[in-house]
């Protein structure tokens, strides 16, 4: 059920790889959108892993990589002639203009605070939170977003709660969210 809804995400919601992984493989194969970012916001996403979170050089080229194979029409350029025209804070200026050049309707991040309404309005976009924007995914298809949860604790050999517990992090509303409804599983009953 692969949309053509696109959302520009923010580096603060591809740097944490719970989360990261979690958004990613939900946009993959017959994914619920269509993600979308640019050079500048993967710079910011290297420096951050590089510099926060002790990645090695070749461990923040390697990510990329994946993430560039896995998703070559992510990338937005063209962009940058749009910076100077918009409203929202400075430093993510880039990131309106990158959503405007792709006809994003979303930018996913955790700095709302950057992104008022009235600087968003006028392009017809709006600033979601990690929680908010899963939950939305799983109301409009729960079964990919319970069988993704599944594949994702499959890849690394731990548990859904496992998995829950680390997007928890980074999207505590959802996951409160899915253990307050109770997760359905896959082709089982609800837990």
């Amino acid at each position: 059920m692969r949309t053509g809804f696109k959302v520009v995400l923010d580096a603060c919601v591809l740097i944490p790889m719970p989360l990261a992984d979690t958004l990613l493989r939900l946009a993959s194969g017959p994914g619920l959108y269509l993600p979308r970012w640019t050079d500048q916001i993967m710079t910011e996403v290297n420096r951050n892993l590089a510099k926060n979170f002790g990645l090695t050089g070749e461990q923040v080229a390697y990510r990329e990589s994946e993430i560039r194979r896995h998703f070559p029409e992510a990338w937005v350029e063209g962009y940058e002639y749009l910076v100077p025209t918009m409203t929202n804070h400075p430093k993510d200026r880039h990131v309106v203009a990158a959503a405007v050049r792709c006809k994003a309707k979303i930018i996913l991040t955790h700095n709302l605070k950057d992104f008022p309404t009235a600087a968003l309005e006028p392009h017809s976009i709006a600033a979601m939170g990690p929680s908010t924007f899963l939950r939305n995914l799983y109301e409009l298809d729960a079964e990919f977003v319970a069988e993704t949860l599944e594949r994702q604790a499959r890849s690394i050999n731990k548990t859904v709660e496992y998995v829950l517990d680390r997007v928890s992090i980074n999207a505590p509303g959802f996951v409160s969210f899915l253990r307050t409804i109770g997760l359905r599983q896959p082709g089982g009953p609800e837990r």
